[in-house]
């Protein structure tokens, strides 16, 4: 039996992330996806969205068909 994976080179939100620290965000998702880790990659809220920030990936966690992602915002656009 086979494992579903699914490759991700963005952090799409949905507005479902939790603040764990200052710039530390928690995000779980549906599934088992792989993300690159210690690399800046674009933060939206949707696929359809303007990036919203860049973060870097500090740990990915797999159980359960779900993917937990641990990130540190590095920078944040500003909506005004």
């Amino acid at each position: 039996m086979g494992m579903t994976l699914e490759l991700n080179t963005m952090i799409i939100t949905k507005g479902r992330e939790t603040r764990i620290e200052e710039n530390r965000f928690v995000l779980e998702k549906d599934g088992y996806r792989l993300y690159p880790i210690d690399i800046p990659i674009d933060v939206r809220k949707s696929i359809e969205s303007d990036t919203s920030g860049i973060a870097v990936i500090k740990k990915v966690e797999w159980q359960e068909n779900r993917t937990w992602l641990t990130y540190q915002l590095i920078s944040l656009n500003s909506t005004n």
